[in-house]
């Protein structure tokens, strides 16, 4: 019988177990009756359940049962004593009824408790409340009773429960546990799965039922089960009740197995972790090896453009962003088993890491595999870009090439030969830049094993390396192609080069020639002062007349090269109708007026030959008879002197004069004075002949 069923009746407390021992230490039992009509049967069924609180050995010794008949009638007090015959019989040794202090009625006189003590089976007295401390000690009675023994009901009732409630709950506790920890000791390890699977949650917590028991021990130990904080020290219910024992044992028992069943639940959190550890990498490599794979599979081109290479690399993103989430379920596994490897159990190190090197197996290789992939695609974007770097210079030289070039000068020529050169060698270092890139993509590619995605890629990689190379080759043949016709412009160009140079070279072939017409006008006008220094002045001018016919030559020759440098490049040269009328007419200008001073140096050179052999003096003068000389180099300086004031006359009907009008003056004032002295020689020659016939 529990107190939590019977609790109505217990708060009445019609019946109470004080504590309180007699003097043969039996318990003392006590029975208030009140004014109101006590219930028999609650009576009974309150006696029935505190007698079966104290062990064996307490019942042995006896009850002693006060009965508090003061507030009651003698009616009521003798059939609760009558009632003790049939509840307890054995177990009471004495009844100790409290009269009243008015005694109640003559009645009693006959009833008789003590003739009847044979046919009870106990001793019952009747006794005043003042004289019941000689049949029992004061300390061992309550404060009702004029006894020190403090005694609270209700805080009894409450600690009975907490009792009755914790022993219920251990024992039923206790069951569960010894049932799962021996299901968890069976002999297969599929029966102690089931086991425990069938029986692994006890119904009750069993942290709260031990922290229970302890709370209770607390109290037992510290305070008397029944009595209250200011209690004496000695506790009955320790050892006469079995509390105390009692609860210790249950601890014990309940320690014992929660720690086994903590074992159990260790070990089937580590079995049921290592499970859910190995469906977790079952589930990454399947996924790896399955859609993931395939992902790779369907991806294996590389483009042909640089938009289709970007649009791929896209594509592997979302691809690795799908195996990014697995990754990261791969990474806390790793760690789950890194764990559990560290906690050191030898019977599943060896499938730990076995479930640890398949899942690391399959998760590097596809994460190099994504790698691959990804380097391939980024080899072949730079490729692409590369090819169309290259592909737009080689369409900006296609386009310099295909317009004609109409410069204006050499120099503008030479700029824009430089920067065809600059592009052409662009163009050299953007296709050695893409042979480098597209080798070292065929090296990605060739390396791309069968392998790597799990199947033949012979069909697909073929496809790559056709493209590479197409690429390559076409851009070999559009470079060639560009190269034979900057081969070409290059050839046109230099020849235009070369012709405005040869028709500057022509012009400026003009200009010397003029300068040396003009130079021959205006410097070259002396005739010299003897014959010596004439024929010095004449050999002079022969050179600069030769000088004259190189710079003619050259620029003639330049013409000419000119003329077959036009035919050459289909073009018409300015030079034929400007530069080689201009050079001829120079020429001609310059070769009339070379004439002309030859002329007035050979007949300057007679004139002085002829004037200072006359003048030389001479002791024969029969050498000097024939006058014709005299007459002759008079007309010679006459000639002369006509000639220094005639102008040279062009072909053209231009005029142009030696030197200035006075340069031409002191030349003729030489020739004059030199004629005056020959004249004079004549007449000295021709006095002696006068004065000979007189004599």
């Amino acid at each position: 019988m529990e107190a939590s069923v019977i609790l109505p009746i217990l708060k009445k407390k019609l019946a109470f177990l004080s504590g309180g021992k007699d003097r043969r230490s039996g318990l003392i039992l006590t029975i208030p009756l009140c004014l109101e009509q006590t219930s028999m049967d609650e009576l009974s069924v309150t006696l029935d359940y505190l007698l079966s609180i104290p062990s064996e050995k307490c019942k042995a010794r006896g009850f002693t049962v006060i009965v508090d008949g003061r507030k009651s009638q003698w009616n009521v007090v003798k059939t609760v004593v009558l009632m003790l015959q049939n509840v307890v019989p054995a177990e009471v040794s004495l009844v100790c009824v409290v009269k009243p202090d008015e005694f109640w009625d003559k009645k009693v006189t006959h009833f008789c408790f003590w003739k009847e003590k044979d046919r009870l089976g106990f001793e019952v007295i009747l006794v005043s409340a003042n004289k019941l401390t000689r049949y029992i000690e004061p300390c061992q009675l309550t404060e009702d009773f004029g006894g020190t023994l403090t005694y609270d009901h209700m805080d009894w009732l409450n600690k009975r429960l907490v009792f009755e409630k914790f022993t219920k709950e251990s024992t039923s506790l206790l069951d569960e546990l010894a049932l799962i920890n021996n299901g968890s000791d069976k002999g297969t390890q599929q029966e102690r799965e089931r086991s425990i699977d069938l029986n692994f949650l006890p119904s009750v917590d069993p942290e709260t039922v031990l922290q229970t028991g302890h709370e209770l021990l607390s109290e037992l130990q510290q305070r008397r089960f029944n009595g209250s904080d200011g209690g004496v020290s000695w506790s009955p219910m320790d050892d006469e009740l079995l509390a105390q024992p009692q609860v210790m044992r249950l601890l014990d028992s309940l320690r014992e197995q929660y720690t086994r069943y903590q074992e159990v639940c260790r070990q089937r959190s580590k079995r049921t972790q290592l499970e859910e550890i190995q469906q977790k990498v079952m589930q990454v490599v399947n996924w790896l090896e399955g859609p993931g794979s395939e992902q790779l599979r369907t991806q294996w081109g590389i483009g042909d453009s640089i938009r289709a290479s970007q649009a791929l690399q896209q594509k592997h993103e979302e691809i690795e962003s799908q195996h990014s989430e697995w990754f990261a379920v791969y990474v806390e596994l790793n760690q789950q088993i890194a764990a559990l490897l560290n906690a050191g159990d030898e019977e599943d190190l060896v499938e730990l890491k076995a479930l640890q090197q398949q899942l690391s197996d399959v998760c590097y290789r596809q994460a190099s595999q994504l790698e691959f992939r990804q380097n391939l695609l980024q080899a072949a974007l730079e490729f692409h870009s590369v090819a169309q770097d290259l592909s737009q210079q080689l369409d900006g030289l296609l386009g310099m090439l295909c317009v004609d070039v109409a410069p204006a000068d050499g120099a503008s020529i030479q700029q824009t030969l430089k920067l065809l050169e600059e592009k052409l060698k662009s163009v050299d270092l953007g296709l050695q830049g893409l042979r480098e890139k597209g080798q070292s993509l065929l090296d990605q590619i060739s390396n791309q094993a069968s392998w790597a995605y799990g199947k033949d890629v012979t069909i697909e990689n073929k496809e790559n390396v056709d493209h590479i190379q197409g690429v390559m080759e076409d851009m070999q043949l559009r470079k060639q192609r560009c190269e034979d016709m900057v081969d070409v412009r290059r050839l046109k160009m230099l020849q235009m080069v070369q012709l405005f140079k040869c028709e500057e070279d022509a012009a400026q072939a003009v200009e010397w020639l003029s300068e040396l017409l003009d130079a021959l006008l205006k410097t070259h006008i002396r005739l010299g002062d003897d014959a010596q220094e004439t024929k010095v002045l004449l050999e002079k001018h022969r050179k600069f007349v030769d000088v004259a016919q190189s710079t003619y030559d050259y620029g003639r020759q330049l013409l000419q090269a000119t003329v077959v440098l036009c035919q050459s490049l289909r073009c018409t040269s300015r030079s034929s109708g400007d530069t080689l009328p201009r050079l001829n007419r120079v020429w001609k200008q310059f070769t009339v007026t070379s004439e002309e001073r030859v002329h007035r140096l050979e007949t300057a050179v007679a004139f002085h030959s002829t004037a200072e052999k006359i003048l030389q003096e001479c002791p024969e003068p029969e050498a000097f008879n024939e006058m014709d000389q005299f007459d002759e180099i008079e007309a010679v300086g006459k000639s002369l002197l006509d000639r220094l004031t005639v102008p040279v006359v062009y072909p053209d009907g231009s005029e142009q004069y030696f030197g200035s009008p006075s340069d031409m003056a002191s030349a003729a004032e030489h020739i004059r004075e030199k004629m005056k002295l020959v004249s004079l020689k004549k007449q000295q020659l021709r006095q002696p002949e006068a004065t000979t016939p007189e004599s």
